[in-house]
């Protein structure tokens, strides 16, 4: 195990915090929260700047400040998926057909087989990136809440009315709807809501006392966007894509779960559920990148990293890991996403600069 000396740790507390604040300006001033996580082997680091909100009486951004994820959801419903196919609930190769409620119809699926569950979580799936009848709904509260009025019976109506822009398996395009039904599958085959299920499979047997999909969770900070405060995101429809909330000390402990240094363990075959979301499944055209569970793989000289971005209104976030050298990171700011992405390539960058450090 790669371990950092103790007479090291001056220096690595005082190069996060130096991250840190290369993180906070390239959040823009929208950001008055950001949360910098760091492990490396044994050790690790939470650093936090700011205020939960704008009013100067808004309490101090800490560790256990709950930052909504966006998209980072996704990797938690990949885990989901993995942990229980350990545990024999389900089969990767499983079609949809098979996991869906009994009063729902079936996709409208005319050519080249069925959708598997494999499909969803590597987005081959050729499922739209939206599910069908969302925008109608969306457009009043689109830049602040556009997902609210999209619920369980409206997911419903859209399974019955989707057809696909591609055969399954034969190509990749991003589907928040094909996560989304993957999270509602997996709910269906385990009989609980997705939030109660990620909670009893992933949250607690992992030690994150702060992951929930509830919008009013406590020391919540607020998410802002071009400098105006956002109404918490709720997804009520479509959690597994999105909806989760966690602090920047439980997102650091999801991921040391991934390269075996955390103290919690998944019920079942732990390694072999984290394993499986590390596969690579298929290589993207363009970047090199690779499509593992959700996750995205790239190779950076002899390491492996892992990672995903994700983004509501209000929020922004990135999560990534290297298990070859025992490396986590998780970057969160209250603020929404900016069209170059400095946020994201910002905690990608850290993401680099630790797996390649000694």
């Amino acid at each position: 195990m790669n371990r950092v000396d103790a007479m090291d740790c001056v220096d690595w507390v005082d190069w996060v915090d130096g991250q840190l604040r290369a993180l906070v300006e390239a959040a823009g001033a929208s950001a008055t929260a950001v949360t910098l996580a760091v492990a490396k082997g044994s050790w690790e680091s939470v650093r936090c700047h700011g205020r939960l909100g704008i009013a100067p009486t808004a309490p101090d951004c800490t560790p256990d400040t709950v930052f909504e994820l966006g998209s980072v959801t996704k990797t938690f419903t990949a885990l989901l998926l993995a942990t229980m196919a350990a545990r024999g609930e389900l089969s990767l190769d499983d079609p949809v057909e098979a996991h869906l409620p009994r009063s729902w119809r079936p996709l409208a699926v005319r050519s080249g087989g069925p959708i598997r569950l494999l499909h969803l979580a590597t987005h081959t799936s050729g499922l739209h990136r939206l599910p069908p009848g969302l925008l109608a709904g969306a457009v009043p509260a689109w830049y602040s809440n556009p997902y609210a009025a999209f619920g369980e019976q409206q997911l419903r109506k859209a399974v019955a009315r989707t057809s696909l822009r591609t055969r399954p398996g034969s190509r990749y395009g991003y589907s928040n709807y094909g996560v989304a039904l993957l999270g509602r599958l997996l709910a269906e085959t385990g009989g609980a809501p997705y939030a109660e299920l990620l909670v009893e499979r992933i949250g607690r047997p992992l030690g994150l006392p702060t992951v929930t999909c509830a919008p009013d969770s406590p020391d919540r900070a607020i998410g802002h966007r071009h400098g105006r405060a956002l109404p918490p995101w709720n997804m009520p429809g479509l959690p597994g894509a999105g909806a989760l909330r966690a602090s920047g000390a439980d997102v650091l402990r999801f991921l040391r779960a991934h390269v075996g240094t955390s103290d919690g363990e998944l019920d079942g075959e732990s390694g072999a559920a984290l394993r499986e979301v590390q596969l690579p499944r298929l290589r993207l055209p363009v970047s090199g990148d690779e499509v593992c569970l959700v996750w995205k793989h790239r190779r950076a000289g002899s390491r492996d990293l892992f990672f995903h971005s994700g983004a509501t209104r209000g929020f922004t976030a990135f999560a990534g890991f290297s298990p070859q050298t025992e490396t986590a990171v998780a970057a969160l700011a209250n603020t929404g996403p900016t069209m170059d992405g400095r946020f994201v390539q910002a905690g990608y960058g850290v993401l680099t600069e630790v797996a390649g450090r000694r």
